[in-house]
């Protein structure tokens, strides 16, 4: 009995901290996705822009009412140039969330494309899927890879050697 000790809070509470560690990884995950960043920076851009517009539209009033001579009640205009720099700001983010979720596509296309299959392990055969490659097309694939980075290393290579060449005065080699 003594082994068969509860702990505090029961298993209630271990399932709410375990839910909130969830929710804290999915929260961590949403925080580095591009396309999550950009859906959320949407409504402050529209909010930004709103409020652009009605900053713009209460200078442009109090300027008109400045040029007609009607004399002011010196009330404080907001300044436009910070809402603008604000809403610039947002453009900038989103700008950078798409350019970002456009290098992950690429990224994953270029994947896919390169090694689009799987190998079966010995360990979990059970787990064979029909799309996966057998071993033979797995070395064939990763000879042509080793292939194509020699043939990279080889061209660059000569073209060291060709910029080498051409730093020295004639006649020196």
């Amino acid at each position: 009995m003594a082994s068969q000790q509860q702990q505090p809070g029961g298993p209630g509470l271990q399932q709410q901290q375990a839910a909130s560690l969830q929710q804290q990884q999915l929260n961590q995950q949403q925080d580095f996705d591009p396309v999550h960043r950009f859906k959320m920076l949407i409504p402050q851009l529209k909010e930004s822009l709103q409020n652009l517009m009605k900053i713009a539209s209460l200078n442009l009033t109090h300027n008109t009412i400045i040029d007609n001579g009607v004399t002011s009640s010196d009330t404080a205009v907001q300044r436009f140039d910070k809402s603008l720099e604000e809403f610039y700001a947002l453009c900038d983010q989103l700008e950078l969330c798409l350019r970002l979720a456009y290098e992950c596509l690429s990224q994953s296309i270029d994947s896919a494309k390169h090694s689009p299959n799987l190998v079966p392990t010995a360990t979990k055969p059970d787990t064979v899927q029909t799309e996966s490659m057998s071993y033979a097309q797995y070395l064939g694939m990763i000879k042509s890879q080793i292939s194509c980075a020699k043939d990279i290393h080889n061209a660059l290579l000569e073209c060291s050697k060709k910029i080498a060449g051409k730093g020295q005065p004639p006649g020196i080699m």
